[in-house]
């Protein structure tokens, strides 16, 4: 006989949406993609992270990347997905609900969203698409309570970028300019991981990683000690991470025990989440 389920309980008139977390870097600030509610009406004075339902014709990815592009004109800023949020209580609030169904001209009932996350770096072709959308970047420190349960999935996605940089340097170094200073660096570094490094340690390990590159070029103009420019070298930090113990010999002392360099040992020590 077939097993009888073990409630009787309805089964969850769920809808699918998507909600991208962008956060790219300024120069001086991390900052994260946000969309007003503003023109909605007085009753919403507040932000979103960019998200909507996904159609019936679509899979997660081409709505991400669609919803993405019509709420803030990025295009090609590499999403990726990170995680799924699906708390019966996530449209508990009848603003919401409301405001969620005018904009969709759709009962809306239960929703579960998945998460997409992207590091960009913030220069023209980040800020000038956003003319035309209700979108701005938004300081990570100057941000208030979002729509939704948007602030839990920031905060999480803060926790997935740390993990990630952890895992992955580079992705730091695509947030800075083409050429930048060592102190851009560490305040970068900073700021991602919530935390202060020692600024002699930090140049000290920096000069043991190959792939950040001292140019022969200075600062201009400015009131204080003109600092030097660096640039991230690719192919150095790709060689770096693939080329075993065994096979250096020069910078041999410039590795732990796993192999890694001690410029990614350096960043598992000081900011592993």
């Amino acid at each position: 006989m077939p097993t009888q389920p073990a409630t009787t309980a309805p089964l969850a008139n769920n809808h699918i949406s998507v909600d991208c977390v962008v956060m790219g870097w300024d120069g001086e600030r991390l900052n994260v993609l946000l969309v007003s509610r503003h023109s909605e009406g007085e009753e919403y004075r507040d932000m979103k992270l960019p998200g909507s339902l996904i159609y019936q014709d679509e899979d997660l990815d081409q709505a991400a990347s669609r919803v993405l592009r019509e709420l803030t004109g990025v295009e090609n800023a590499g999403l990726m997905q990170y995680k799924a949020y699906g708390s019966k209580d996530r449209t508990r609030d009848p603003r919401d609900v409301k405001w969620l169904e005018r904009a969709q001209q759709a009962h809306v009932e239960r929703i579960v969203t998945i998460a997409y996350i992207a590091l960009v770096k913030i220069d023209r072709s980040t800020t000038g698409c956003l003319e035309g959308h209700n979108a701005l970047w938004m300081p990570l420190d100057g941000v208030g309570t979002l729509a939704f349960d948007h602030n839990l999935i920031l905060s999480e996605a803060i926790m997935q970028m740390r993990s990630m940089a952890v895992a992955d340097p580079a992705l730091l170094f695509e947030l800075l300019p083409r050429k930048f200073t060592l102190a851009q660096m560490r305040t970068l570094f900073e700021i991602v991981f919530g935390r202060k490094v020692d600024v002699r340690n930090f140049h000290k390990k920096v000069a043991s990683m190959s792939y950040v590159v001292p140019l022969d070029e200075y600062q201009q103009g400015v009131a204080h000690r003109a600092a030097r420019f660096y640039r991230f070298d690719r192919k150095a930090y790709n060689r770096q991470r693939r080329c075993p113990p065994a096979q250096t010999t020069e910078h041999s002392r410039d590795r732990g025990p796993s192999g890694h360099p001690t410029g990614n040992l350096y960043i598992h020590k000081h900011f592993k989440p």
